[in-house]
């Protein structure tokens, strides 16, 4: 109530004095250009001009609106390239956006805006002085509207915006924001980052923007070593300390494409590719590379296991939905995975095309869009809204072994996701056995149910061959090389169409099979 009834008053005092520099800055992590032309955009795979849509028209949605004012561009591909376009459209949006007015000074694009301002300015020959002012306006706006009521990546971008103000600038005004910023950041780490690197919210592209940030907030506090005070160098430290952390993470969770798995919200071209934070993370850490040596990676503290045997690597998710508290980005998709076999994606989960609130936001993060068991017909944790989970499933039981000789990995777990819902005792239970040449899915059901089937969703680049669309137990999936994997079932199985979702605004047809259960469990392999 405080957020929606408080709205302060702009302060137009000018701009403090700039901090000197006493340390290198490193080029930032960079993403796809979204700037086509002077006004002219794309963001989320829709293009869009300010003559046409202006900074806050209703043509576009608010999510492309907020896009428009992060200023992404100004730090992406061959950026430099753009810098007169660039230096125009900063005093364009100036000019055009009252403080305080319209959805750019919503905080979270206010906090992109500040950090992607900052970054350029160092990056470059610096921002105008009007741009100055507009950037000391925005800090003194955003340190009043702080998103403690969302939390999460939100707040946390509001804290990351007052530490890169504060540095930037160097007055007692700089100094409150600094402080400020240091203070969430001290907790949020805390709460955000797990032990095993992994970011709470659980979805492996808030991961990356997350890494990005705190890659970012080291970058910074490296060219302004001299601004902090010995308290505050303790809490910069740990941010070295939590980076290499991270980064192992974000690996574990890329397939062998090197492009990100997708679990909960996520998609490509959100966040910087990972190879573009690998190298990143490099410039400002030494001995950041680290290689996945093991056949299986268990990220015990978000979930998520990796599993590697011979050509095939797997992505099985026995986690959470999310905080319990904000669960916003979760997907009802507990015990799914996705496979790729060499560097091909093989069994894919939905992505994320879209937010709001629509049917098709619904679907995409529903059990019927995942590599996962429905049981009559409901999803195994209520996602409702467009960022919104009521009974929600919890991992139960899991246990990952090896054999002695390394032949097989065994990978079990729970959920009671259908319990909750159904208020009655039903219990998901999946195992799987990974061999170099095959690979067994076991899915068990405990409990009254009326139907139930587990579904396999493909890539769009593979073909998947049956001897007809109906009651079959046996097919191939075909590769890009022509090599193929064999199916098998012991239930019943139906081809569907299905819709893979890579980026925002992308919707690919593709293949997926529904196994039915005929009795309580059913076994489901993959061979090559």
């Amino acid at each position: 109530m405080w957020y929606k009834l408080y709205s302060p008053r702009p302060n137009f005092s000018p701009a403090p004095r700039l901090s000197t520099k006493t340390g290198e800055w490193k080029r930032p992590a960079r993403r796809l250009a979204s700037m086509t032309k002077i006004g002219k955009f794309r963001f989320l795979n829709k293009e869009g001009s300010l003559c046409e849509i202006g900074w806050n028209g209703p043509q576009r949605e608010k999510l492309w609106r907020y896009n428009q004012h992060y200023f992404d561009d100004l730090n992406a591909h061959k950026a430099d390239l753009r810098e007169d376009a660039h230096k125009e459209i900063l005093q364009n949006w100036i000019d055009e956006n009252s403080p305080g007015f319209g959805v750019g000074w919503d905080p979270y694009p206010t906090s992109l805006r500040i950090v992607n301002w900052i970054k350029w300015s160092l990056g470059t020959d610096g921002l105008s002085e009007s741009a100055l002012h507009s950037l000391a306006i925005q800090l003194r706006w955003l340190s009043r509207r702080l998103e403690f009521h969302l939390l999460g990546n939100h707040l946390f971008s509001n804290a990351k915006a007052l530490v890169y103000g504060g540095l930037f600038f160097q007055s007692a005004e700089a100094d409150e924001w600094l402080a400020k910023g240091l203070k969430i950041l001290k907790n949020e780490v805390k709460e955000q980052i797990l032990p095993d690197g992994a970011h709470f919210e659980l979805s492996t592209m808030y991961h990356a923007l997350a890494f990005e940030d705190v890659l970012d907030l080291i970058n910074i506090s490296k060219c302004f070593p001299n601004r902090f005070s010995h308290q505050q160098n303790c809490q910069v430290a740990g941010w070295f300390e939590l980076a290499p952390k991270m980064h192992h993470w974000l690996k574990t969770m890329c397939h062998p494409d090197g492009e990100i798995a997708f679990f909960n919200d996520a998609a490509f071209d959100i966040a910087p590719k990972f190879l573009e934070l690998e190298q990143y993370a490099d410039k400002l850490l030494s001995k950041i590379r680290n290689f996945i040596n093991s056949s299986i990676v268990h990220n015990s503290d978000s979930g998520y296991i990796r599993v590697t045997k011979g050509q095939a690597t797997l992505f099985l998710d026995l986690a959470k939905v999310g905080p319990d508290y904000l669960p916003g980005h979760g997907h009802a998709d507990t015990l799914t995975f996705e496979l790729s076999f060499g560097k091909q994606r093989v069994v894919v989960n939905s992505g994320t095309s879209c937010y709001g609130v629509s049917a098709e936001r619904l679907r995409q993060r529903g059990t019927h869009a995942h590599n996962t068991v429905v049981v009559d017909s409901k999803d195994s944790s209520e996602v409702w809204s467009g960022f919104r989970v009521a009974k929600r499933a919890s991992p139960l039981d899991i246990r990952v072994e090896e054999s002695e000789d390394g032949a097989n990995v065994n990978v079990q777990g729970a959920h009671d996701g259908y319990k909750k819902i159904f208020q009655r005792p039903v219990i998901h239970r999946r195992k799987w056995v990974a061999t170099d040449n095959n690979l067994t899915i076991n899915d068990k059901i405990e409990g009254r149910f009326k139907n139930s089937e587990v579904r396999f969703h493909f890539h769009p680049d593979v073909i998947v061959e049956v001897d007809k669309p109906i009651n079959f137990s046996v097919g191939s999936i075909v590769l890009n090389d022509e090599k193929k994997i064999q199916f098998s079932t012991d239930g019943s199985a139906k081809l569907t169409n299905s819709t893979w979702h890579p980026s925002f605004g992308v919707n690919q047809k593709c293949k997926a099979i529904s196994v039915f259960f005929e009795k309580d469990e059913v076994n489901t392999i993959f061979s090559w």
